[in-house]
């Protein structure tokens, strides 16, 4: 890897464990200190790495420069107020500091700084914004991209996010036990709708689409490895994560176009991220902690399974949707569920029930409306598809269903 490649990948590995371990030692509020102390360390690898070559562990090289340049700030800021109050006996010495960078310390600084993150303080976008700078290093260019917004909304976005931390005092503190609970259902949450960001990218843009999903991965394992994080729930939303990235190759051709879930190429599906998905619900199972994770994720589970009986298979996921509304209802819930009525019952008996969801305004309702008409009414099945295509925001749910009009004559 030439030093043109290098830079950029260590930047997204390196960016997040760096600046959470001096947020750790020097305090959250010194985020953006924190950040600065850190891009200015992979300006310099730019410019010596090209000169002088790249170093035998150019990681460690970016934590030392990230940890001088923080010491040296500091230093000079604190010897600068002893010199205005005078009080040279309180300066500190900031020489015998030392900022650990153990394996360890930076787990526990990155599962810190995640529960600091997703702090509800923050609206839900705002912490995702947060979570794709500082968890994930992405860079601001990357996150308009992936929120659909402009360069300056972010950076007005990132920094009323980090005030508001800041004046409310968040520190990375780990929860106490009476809020850990209530803290981690957000943590989830939040790594919910960041997987989903990618993965169901308004973007189109795949590369970046997969990286946003990996990264939410990567962030939830931090929480698999720590014993008081490593919950039921917890190793049910990796297992889902698993399940969804698991086909992540068959779900485009190659323009980018959507492939509907049964025309995939089932051998393009990831077995080995299939089998870490049975493998964390397994470790999920625990009646005690039971969530609408588990149920979400079976429903992924059987999914994946393309070599059982297909009503067998929709008899299941059908139950489980029947749960899952029983939980915590939503229209997009009802709709699946029809969907997978429509599978078990027929179009007939379904088209009964989604007729009743009030989701009129969501293309996929119509869309689930026109195949649910196509057996018996052309014009009804025409008339949805069309209005499909007006409320429909992405390009490729639009090339969806201009296929679907073209297949009935339209």
């Amino acid at each position: 890897m030439n030093n043109n490649e290098l830079i950029p990948h260590l930047f997204r590995t390196e960016y997040s464990k760096i600046v959470s371990v001096l947020c750790k030692r020097y305090g959250l509020a010194n985020i953006e200190l924190a950040e600065d102390f850190v891009s200015d360390s992979f300006l310099k690898a730019a410019e010596t790495w090209k000169l002088k070559g790249i170093p035998d562990n150019p990681g460690a090289w970016l934590y030392t420069v990230s940890k001088n340049n923080a010491k040296d700030y500091f230093k000079r800021n604190d010897l600068f107020h002893s010199i205005l109050e005078k009080e040279k006996s309180k300066s500190i010495e900031f020489e015998n500091i030392e900022i650990d960078l153990s394996e360890n310390n930076i787990q526990d600084s990155q599962l810190k700084m995640l529960f600091a993150i997703c702090n509800p303080l923050n609206s839900n976008e705002s912490q995702i914004a947060l979570a794709l700078r500082i968890l994930c290093g992405f860079g601001i260019d990357e996150i308009a991209n992936a929120l659909l917004s402009s360069k300056q909304t972010i950076n007005k976005k990132l920094f009323r996010a980090k005030e508001k931390l800041r004046v409310n005092k968040v520190d990375l503190s780990f929860p106490l036990k009476a809020e850990l609970d209530q803290r981690l259902e957000n943590v989830l949450h939040i790594l919910y709708l960041l997987f989903n960001e990618g993965y169901y990218s308004r973007t189109g843009a795949s590369a970046l689409s997969k990286d946003i999903c990996f990264e939410a991965m990567h962030l939830l394992h931090i929480l698999t490895e720590n014993e008081k994080t490593n919950l039921p729930k917890t190793n049910a939303l990796m297992a889902l994560f698993c399940f969804h990235a698991s086909r992540f190759e068959a779900r485009t051709d190659e323009n980018g176009q959507v492939i509907l879930y049964d025309d995939q190429d089932k051998s393009k599906w990831d077995f080995e991220l299939i089998r870490k998905g049975e493998y964390y619900l397994q470790r999920s199972a625990d009646r005690t902690g039971f969530s609408k994770y588990h149920l979400e994720t079976l429903i992924a589970y059987w999914h994946s399974r393309s070599e059982i009986n297909p009503k067998e298979k929709w008899d299941r996921i059908l139950q489980i949707y029947n749960r899952l509304l029983q939980i915590e209802y939503s229209p997009v819930t009802a709709l699946n569920r029809t969907f997978a009525l429509s599978m078990v019952k027929g179009k007939e008996i379904a088209l009964e029930q989604a007729l009743k969801i009030e989701l009129k305004d969501h293309h996929l309702y119509h869309s689930l409306l026109a195949d649910l008409y196509s057996e018996t009414n052309e014009s009804k099945q025409i008339e949805h598809l069309e209005i499909a295509l007006t409320l429909a925001e992405m390009d490729r749910d639009k090339v969806v269903l201009r296929r679907k009009l073209r297949e009935v004559g339209v």
